[in-house]
């Protein structure tokens, strides 16, 4: 059956990239409403969680409808689909959602405080039929047939304290909640400087994110020694919720990020051929 929440639950932070004060609740949602954004200082415009408003995918995924746009929303995606939700309104009054401690965490602790209510709709599932295989240089993503919905993810770094890391993982509520939700995103300092200079991270900090040098962490200690391939299933699992429905099959993601994770979002919107419905 479809979920959404019990009650209204609020939390207040910062953007990553903008540095804006920003409010942000999660409000129940009927059977068949799907993850809408509202903007609140825009009169609720709403903006639909869905592959079709993708308008910018550089560091971070941003969402697009008539010019008003929305920005990092792949944490907060993230734990509403690790969790099972099916309906959810998200009332913000800026343009990004808030970084709070660069996990899902936050997000996640949110939803218990609010509770799970349980509708009167089934739950429709995206099956893969088909393998679905995306590269880009060196950077591949696919998706093949499986009987639950699986994620093998590996990242391979040129820094001493990342270099290669694997996890392999059948998503569920407890697996995401217990696995994933506490990783945290990662960036380099020698970046920060220019990013800064493009308009970029002017809310991050050594709170919200795990910060490191040339040889490196800056800000240890690490939630877990594989923390970094742990965010970026994160990353993952909030962009292909964007195909719109839970999906049933098994991806393999090889150095990826938010453009290729999208693109595989796109295909299992549109591409019929490849999965269907059930």
């Amino acid at each position: 059956m479809q979920k959404t929440i019990k009650k209204a639950v609020e939390i207040s932070g910062v953007g990553l990239h903008t540095g804006c004060k920003v409010k942000l609740q999660l409000k129940p949602a009927p059977a068949n409403t799907g993850i809408i954004f509202r903007r609140v200082d825009l009169q609720k415009f709403e903006i639909e969680a869905i592959r079709d408003r993708v308008s910018r995918v550089v560091l971070a995924t941003t969402l697009m409808k008539k010019g008003v746009r929305l920005s990092t929303v792949e944490h907060l995606l993230s734990a509403l689909y690790g969790i099972g939700l099916d309906n959810v309104y998200i009332d913000i009054d800026s343009l990004e959602v808030p970084i709070l401690d660069g996990s899902s965490l936050p997000f996640v602790e949110m939803v218990k405080k609010a509770g799970i209510q349980k509708q009167n709709k089934k739950r429709t599932y995206l099956k893969v039929t088909k393998p679905i295989h995306l590269e880009d240089g060196d950077k591949c993503i696919s998706i093949e047939p499986c009987s639950t919905f699986r994620i093998s993810y590996e990242i391979d770094f040129d820094h001493p304290a990342i270099g290669q890391q694997n996890l392999d993982l059948e998503l569920t509520t407890r697996a995401y909640t217990e696995e994933i939700a506490f990783a945290r995103t990662f960036g380099f300092y020698s970046e920060v400087e220019e990013l800064r200079k493009k308009g970029l991270i002017q809310g991050g900090s050594f709170e919200n994110a795990v910060v490191l040098s040339e040889t490196d962490i800056m800000n240890g200690p690490l939630r877990s020694p594989d923390e970094f391939v742990r965010h970026k299933m994160l990353d993952l699992i909030g962009d292909i919720s964007l195909c719109g429905y839970p999906l049933i099959g098994h991806i393999k993601a090889h150095k990826t990020g938010h453009a290729l994770h999208t693109d595989l979002a796109t295909v299992l919107a549109r591409d019929t051929s490849m999965c269907q419905k059930v």
